[in-house]
Formats: structure tokens, sequence, C-alpha cells
């Protein structure tokens, strides 16, 4: 195992400081000059010392895989674990489907485009919208450098000339509906991704109007210049994943249709670089370069590393993409699978109390109006800032009762905020989770089960002061691998979302999980905390916690599910599907078969341990 250089960590270092998106369309092509400034500008700064800090973090976590990849291949057969992953890759082959024609919409530079409608004499100039970090930047200001992310002062570096225009929310929602609602004409299913991009199957409108997919979408496009003045560049592909890079081909105002075929596919997908894969951010392509993987093609040339180090990268999710299969679902949101809403604000380090509780303030109006706007309430406040050292930390509350008032979000916050003093902060914000939707009518069963007003999930608590709050947790800052909204391009990147009111929705992208389910197996979820709180009405089988009684119950009303728990009997034990040790592929591939039982695993084990 090679130790990084110290030139290689310098290097690395630069890359970091260069922000999370040096992908965009219109960047200069001068990277090399244009990250040397930044690391300049930032350099002795609190900025600079934190993400020095981050990137030693990942630095030694590179050590640590390459240590267990060491340790890994010494006396495996390689090629054996190689054909185990082609019999895999020959499975994955058989989910393509070529049938859908998938479409992403992106709007170019939205923000900057629309304060351009605004305000003509921007026209030519270099210019960025945002001023304490920059939400994004004129095609004008792209070829300097400038993007989205930017801290302003840095911006300003890197062109002195770059004008700072305000950040106008209510303009770019509305001129957001009007070009959704010219998208849901040719797809009313579509999937609004963010405010200004979405995702549409066009199939069945071009056959009813017997168009292709290639004039459909530039008639689409076309509608929404000759409506808005707005241009938009569009992708067309046979899946979301692969539709999503292809838009980012021919930007701004351009499209990019990737032909149907399989040979086509992977052929695009063979030479691109694994960062233009939504859900890979800087830290995952640091992580997967290190051993190997540059370019979708590196995947299938890692393989074998790839299946030994399961448990690290998730073998299963990076075969789909070098194979350019992903979902073609497009469906809207459903509302029920919202699990928290808030709000946040960043701005200059402050340390005023009163400046920083008026902050606070804002922000609890700011997330009353959107809960009674979506019909949302909540038992969970979570108080989150960010430190003029750019550390994040993160304290919350629990409630016996239901909270969406502005007094009592903002009360809340105060009461999380007062063991804290003093602080200087430049970022702060409130979160609501376990949410009720008001919406929804308690009809049957659900109403049976009210939520407890004790309860809590044990796989999210934390340990908690005698003053009923959550205890202090210190957190990476999410912008470590910050991303444009993609979360349902592919379920299996497992990419959570953060949405704030105040930006545009960012996600923080995670590795998939690290096991293979070949023969995926229905188990119902089995409580962690020996407090009695309520009982299955089917099964009796008692709970400490209404998330989980409410998932048993769900489970327990599975017929197919009820029919494999009488076939097992009493099992004393069941596993978590969701939260079980993940133990990666390296006992998967030494199998005789893929449905070996768990005592041929051990004696497996047992013998290579010898």
């Amino acid at each position: 195992m090679e130790k990084p250089s110290d030139s290689s960590q310098a290097t690395s270092l630069i890359l970091r400081l260069a922000g999370p998106s040096t992908t965009k369309a219109g960047l200069s092509t001068e990277q090399t000059e244009i990250n040397r400034v930044i690391a300049d500008a930032s350099r002795g700064s609190k900025f600079y010392e934190n993400e020095k800090r981050k990137d030693e973090e990942v630095t030694a976590r590179i050590l640590r895989i390459l240590k267990l990849r060491d340790q890994a291949v010494k006396g495996v057969d390689m090629g054996k674990v190689e054909q185990k992953v082609d019999r895999l890759l020959e499975a994955i082959e058989q989910e393509r489907d070529l049938t859908q024609y998938i479409v992403h919409v992106d709007m170019d530079a939205f923000y900057a485009n629309v304060e351009l409608l605004e305000d003509p004499s921007l026209a030519g100039k270099p210019f960025g919208v945002g001023h304490g970090v920059l939400c994004t930047a004129s095609y004008e200001a792209r070829k300097f450098g400038v993007r989205s992310g930017m801290p302003g002062h840095i911006a300003l570096k890197l062109c002195p000339e770059l004008i700072l225009v305000d950040l106008h929310m209510s303009l770019y929602s509305d001129v957001s509906k009007q070009i959704m609602a010219i998208f849901r004409q040719y797809d009313p299913n579509m999937l609004a991704a963010s405010v200004d991009e979405a995702y549409l199957n066009i199939t069945e409108f071009c056959e009813r109007n017997d168009l292709e997919p290639d004039e459909c979408v530039q008639r689409m496009r076309q509608r929404v210049f000759d409506e808005t003045k707005l241009t938009v560049s569009a992708g067309v592909a046979a899946n979301k994943m692969l539709a999503k890079i292809c838009s980012d081909k021919n930007k701004p105002n351009g499209q990019f249709h990737l032909p149907h075929t399989p040979d086509a596919i992977k052929e695009f997908m063979h030479g691109l670089s694994i960062r233009k894969i939504p859900g890979v951010g800087r830290v995952k392509e640091r992580l997967l370069e290190s051993i190997g993987v540059k370019t979708c093609g590196d995947i299938y040339n890692c393989r074998g590393v790839l299946a030994l180090l399961d448990k690290h990268f998730g073998l299963h999710s990076l075969l789909r993409v070098y194979s350019g299969i992903a979902s073609n679902v497009v469906q809207p949101w459903v509302r029920e699978e919202r699990k928290s809403i808030g709000s946040e604000r960043t701005f200059r380090a402050i340390s005023e109390k009163e400046k920083i509780l008026e902050k606070l303030e804002d922000i609890a109006a700011e997330l009353e109006d959107d809960m009674e706007r979506g019909g949302w309430t909540g038992r969970t406040v979570t108080l989150k800032y960010k430190l003029d050292t750019y550390e994040v930390f993160t304290r919350a509350k629990t409630f016996n009762r239901w909270v969406k008032t502005k007094s009592e979000l903002y009360e809340a916050g105060r009461e999380l905020l007062q063991p804290e003093w003093p602080l200087r902060i430049r970022l702060i914000g409130l979160r609501v989770t376990k949410l009720k939707d008001l919406r929804k009518k308690d009809d049957g069963i659900a109403k049976f089960f009210e939520p407890l007003p004790d309860s809590k999930s044990p796989s999210k608590s934390r340990a908690r002061d005698s003053d009923g709050h959550d205890s202090d947790v210190k957190e990476l800052d999410s912008e470590d691998d910050l991303d444009y909204d993609m979360r349902d391009v592919e379920d299996e990147l497992s990419i959570t979302v953060a949405e704030t009111s105040t930006s545009r929705r960012l996600i923080k992208p995670e590795l998939p999980s690290s096991e293979v389910h070949l023969q995926p197996t229905m188990v119902p979820p089995e409580p962690t905390s020996t407090a009695v709180a309520g009982e299955c009405p089917l099964c009796t089988r008692r709970f400490s916690d209404n998330d989980e009684l409410n998932a048993h119950v769900d489970w327990c009303l599975s017929r197919e599910a009820i029919r494999s728990a009488q076939a097992e009997g009493d099992k004393t034990e069941r596993k978590k599907p969701e939260s079980r040790p993940n133990k990666g592929i390296q006992e998967w591939w030494k199998a005789p078969s893929l449905e070996v039982n768990v005592q041929n695993r051990k004696r497996k084990r047992r013998k290579l341990e010898e």
C-alpha cells in the first residue's frame, strides 16, 4: 500500500477548494489557474482550515480502504471473483428496458436568466446571484471560473468585474410554475426534480401525436422560450440517469439524444468520468479513484476489487452504472414520502445574540409558512448551525404534542441555542421531522394507531439530556458532496435530500448499500427497545415505537408475509433488512450457489480462517 505523497495531498486539497460544481456547463477550461487563484484566496481563512481538515479525513479514509483492499486480495483467485461478477452483469443486463423515451429538462442558468429578464442591462456582463454564497452565475461569469456554491469574495477574486445580484425566490418560483405547466402538457405525470429541472416520459405523447422524440423535445423547448424567453437544455435517453447526463452534453440551449441500443449506451458510458454520474461528488470520486476507477469503463476493469470491497462501494449499483441501466419510472413525488420540512439561511458570520435570534425568528416564520402551505405538522424540531469555522452542529428536541406555529418553532430553537452561547455562526436553520399529514384523513387502521406521545425512532435516536434534548452532534458539512437535486434518478443510489426555502434544493449523495440481494426475502421489522408502547392487533406482538409498530402492521397485513411467517414457525431472531451490518460480497462469490444456507457460509468462513 502506497501512502499518498505530500504533493498528491496538496493537489487533492486544491481540487477540494475548487468546490462541488466544477463540472458545470460553461466553465472555463483553464481550471488549473482558476483552482490556484481559489486556493490562494482561501489560504489562511477558517474556510481553508476546515476544508484542509476534511481533505485529511478523506485521505485517512482512503488509506484504510487501500489497506483493506490489500488484505482482501491475498490468496484470492481473482479470476473466480470476476466470473461471479460477470454472471451478475448478465443478470443485470436482463433488466434493460429500451421501450421508453425519458427526457431530462434543465433550465439554463435559471436564476441568472430570470434576473436578466428583470434587468436587461445585465446582458453580456458577468454576474452572480447571491452574495455570501452564489446560487448561480451567468455564462459570462462562468468563463472566469465563477460558479454556484462559490463564496462571493472568491468569485470577485476570479472576476473583479463580477456583479452580485440579490436573490428573488418568489420570482423564481412564479416563473418555475409557468414552465412546469408547459412540461405537464407533454407528460401529466412529470417529475419536478427542482425549481428548474424535471423528468418526463414522452413515449405516449409521441405515439399519440405521431412525433419523433427529438422533434417533440425541440417543440417543447421552443414553447418554453416563446412563452418565457428562457432557454432550456434537454437530454433524451432510455432512463432517468442517462437522460440527466445527456442534458448536460449540449448546454446551453441544446439537446442530446442517446440512441436506444445497448451498444450505443455502453460506448457512451465507457469513457464517461465517474464524476458525471448523478450522486457521485468530490468525496466519492476520490474514493473510487483511489482504487483505479476514474471512468465508468474502469468499473468493469476493477470489478474484482470492487466485489471484495462491496461494503464500501456498492458493487451492484456500480455495475448498473457501468451498463447504463437505471429506473425509467417517471411519476410525481408521493406526498407520504416526505420525512421532514425545514428552512435555513447562510449569511456573513455574526456573534451578537440579538442578531442571531433575529435570524432564527425569520427562519421560524418561513418554516411556519411552508408547513401551513403544505399541510404539515410535526413533533421533533432540529436546530442546525454552522460556526464561522465551518463546523456544523445540530441539536434536537422531541415534543409530546404537534408543533407548527412560528412561536413554537422559535421557542424550540431558542431553547436549543441557550446552552451554546457564546456563538459566532454563518448559518442557522430549523427542521421539523416526525411529520403528520394534516390533509390525510385518519381512516381505518391508520386511525387506530395514533402516534404515541413519547415514541421515538430507535434507529435515529441519540443520547438524551435530562431536559429532553438530544445531545450535540457534530457533522461534516453537507457541501462535501453537493449536487443538484437528483432524488429520483436511481433509487439504488440512496440519495438523501435537504430542502431549504432560500436556496435551490441540494442533495448529499451517499454510496449505496453494500450487500447484493439476488434473492430478497420478506422479513418483519424487529423492535430494538424493551419499553412496551403498542401491540399489533393481528399477532399481538408488542412494540416500543410507533414507527416500528406501523411498519410491522404493514408487514403483518401482507398475505405473503403471513404465509412465510407461518412456514418458518417460531424463530427467535429476525434480522432487519435495512439495519443489519453490511458484510459485503466476499462470502457471496465463494458460495457454491446463490441460495447457500447460513451453515455452509459459516463452514467456508472457518476454513478460510484456518
